[in-house]
C-alpha cells in the first residue's frame, strides 16, 4: 500500500513554513463558474522552436474554450522542473498542474502530494481513459491509482543516416533489426567511410535512462525488483557488455556522451537510437545535408524487443476544489484527440490515442504523408514501463546506475565487475522495506 510521506518532507523541507501544509481531501467542484487562474509547470515551453510554439497553441486553444480559466505557464527545462516544483511549494506559491518526467512519478505520488485521480475524477477519469493506449495510461500509476496521466512521451527508435548507409554499401531499406546487424553495419560504416557508425542516446547529461532500460528489459532483464536493485544481475549486465562489444569493435562511435545529437545531425553518425520527439529537429537539421530514416529498435536475436518511455505525464498537486476543476479540464485537453494532433504533427511524440491516426478530423493525412513515423507507433504494442526508482534518493541511485553503465562500456575494466561494484554501492540508498 502506498504511503504518503508528505507531511513528513513538508516538515523537514521548509514547505511548513512556507504556508504549504496538505489538507484533508476535498471534492473537486462539478464546474467552473467564476474566472480562476491555474499555474502550469512544463519543460516543453523551457525548448527554443516548435516544442515551445506548441505548447502555447494548446494553452490558447484550451483558453478559448474555457473562458473562465486562464493558464499561467511556468517554463522549466525538464531536469529542473521538479526542483522549480518544489521550491515554489516552500515559497507558499500554487502549483496546480506540473509536468514531470516518468522517473518522478512515485516521489511525486508518495512525497510531493500529487493528487490520485481516481479519487477526484473517478467516473470522469474512466470514460476519459477510453480511447487511451492501455499501456500507456498504465505509466502513471502507483500502487493502482493514477497520479501521472501520461501525456508526452515516445520510444526508442533508430534514426538512421540514409546516405552513410548507401556510402558504405548498405540497404537504408533494410536496415539492423538485431544488435548482431547493428554492429556489421557499424563496422562497415566506420571502415568505408571514415564516419562513425552507432550511438544509443543512454548516456551524457540528458536523460537517457529510458534508452539503456530498453535495452536491458529486451534482452529479459530488469533494473530492480521492489527495493532490491537488479542491474547488474545477468540478463541487464549481458545486454551492457553487448554495447562494451560495439564499442571494442569500432561498430560503437567513441564520442563525447554530450554530443551523440549535434553528431548525428552533422550528418557524422550512421545509427542514432533515441526518442523520435527529436524527429522534426532533426529532420530541420539534416535537410539539404542528408536523407533521415526511421527503424524500430533492435532486438536480441529473436527476444521481441521491450520500447520503454521517454517523456512525462501530468500531475495535479491543487488543493482548492475549483482550481481542481479547473486542472482536471486542463488535463483532460492535453490529452485529447485535438491535442494529441498538434502534439504528434508538430512535436513528435507518440498519440496516446490511435484512433486519432484513422480520424480525417486529426492524424489521418499527416500519417499517410509520413510513413517513417510507424516505426515509433508499431513500437507501442510492446510498450514496457521505464522504471522509475523509490525512495528519496531515488535521482541519485539511478545516476549512480547510469553512470556504472557508461563506464562499464567507455572504459576498460570488466563491465560485469563495473556493474555489480555500482549496484553494491548504491543498494543501501534504496529503501530498506
Amino acid at each position: 500500500m502506498i504511503r504518503r510521506h508528505f507531511l513528513a518532507l513538508a516538515l523537514t523541507t521548509g514547505l511548513m513554513a512556507g504556508g504549504f501544509a496538505p489538507a484533508a481531501q476535498a471534492q473537486m467542484a462539478p464546474s467552473v463558474d467564476q474566472p480562476v487562474t491555474i499555474t502550469f509547470y512544463n519543460y516543453n515551453l523551457a525548448s527554443a522552436g516548435i516544442g515551445r510554439e506548441a505548447t502555447l497553441d494548446l494553452i490558447a486553444r484550451f483558453e478559448a474554450a474555457n473562458p473562465n480559466i486562464k493558464v499561467e505557464p511556468i517554463a522549466a527545462p525538464s531536469n529542473e522542473v521538479l526542483s522549480r516544483v518544489q521550491a515554489d511549494m516552500v515559497a507558499g506559491l500554487d502549483v496546480d498542474v506540473a509536468q514531470l518526467v516518468f522517473r518522478d512519478l512515485i516521489y511525486a505520488a508518495e512525497q510531493l502530494g500529487a493528487q490520485p485521480l481516481e479519487d477526484l475524477a473517478g467516473e470522469e477519469l474512466a470514460a476519459h481513459a477510453a480511447g487511451f493506449v492501455p499501456n500507456g495510461l498504465a505509466l502513471g500509476a502507483v500502487d493502482g491509482k493514477t497520479y501521472g496521466l501520461a501525456y508526452v512521451f515516445s520510444t526508442p527508435v533508430m534514426f538512421i543516416n540514409r546516405d552513410l548507409f548507401r556510402a558504405a554499401g548498405l540497404d537504408p531499406d533494410q536496415p539492423p533489426r538485431t544488435w548482431d546487424e547493428v554492429k556489421a553495419a557499424g563496422m562497415a560504416i566506420a571502415q568505408k567511410t571514415g564516419k562513425h557508425g552507432f550511438f544509443p542516446g543512454a548516456y551524457g547529461p540528458t536523460d537517457g535512462t529510458f534508452v539503456y532500460q530498453a535495452i536491458v528489459i529486451s534482452n529479459g532483464g530488469k533494473v530492480r525488483e521492489g527495493n532490491r536493485l537488479t542491474f547488474a544481475d545477468k540478463d541487464q549486465a549481458d545486454a551492457v557488455a553487448m554495447l562494451r562489444d560495439l564499442m571494442d569493435s569500432g561498430a560503437h562511435a567513441r564520442i563525447d556522451v554530450g554530443a551523440h545529437l549535434d553528431t548525428f545531425q552533422s550528418g557524422n553518425l550512421g545509427m542514432f537510437l533515441y526518442t523520435s520527439a527529436i524527429l522534426n529537429r532533426v529532420e530541420t537539421a539534416a535537410a539539404g545535408k542528408f536523407e533521415v530514416g526511421l527503424a524500430p529498435m533492435p532486438s536480441f536475436g529473436d527476444k521481441p524487443t521491450a520500447p520503454t518511455n521517454s517523456g512525462s505525464a501530468i500531475f495535479m498537486f491543487s488543493q482548492d476544489p475549483v482550481k481542481q476543476r479547473a486542472a482536471w479540464e486542463l488535463m483532460k485537453f492535453l490529452t485529447s484527440d485535438e491535442a494529441y494532433s498538434i502534439i504528434t504533427s508538430k512535436i513528435g511524440y507518440l498519440p496516446l490515442r490511435l484512433s486519432t491516426l484513422d480520424d480525417p478530423r486529426y492524424l489521418k493525412d499527416w500519417y499517410a504523408a509520413n510513413p517513417k513515423y510507424k516505426a515509433n507507433v508499431e513500437q507501442l504494442s510492446r510498450l514496457t514501463a521505464n522504471v522509475a526508482f523509490p525512495g528519496p534518493n531515488y535521482r541519485q541511485v539511478e545516476n549512480m546506475m547510469k553512470d556504472a553503465m557508461t563506464e562499464a562500456v567507455f572504459g576498460s575494466g570488466d563491465p560485469r565487475v563495473v556493474l555489480k561494484t555500482a549496484q553494491d554501492t548504491a543498494q543501501p540508498l534504496m529503501p530498506q522495506d
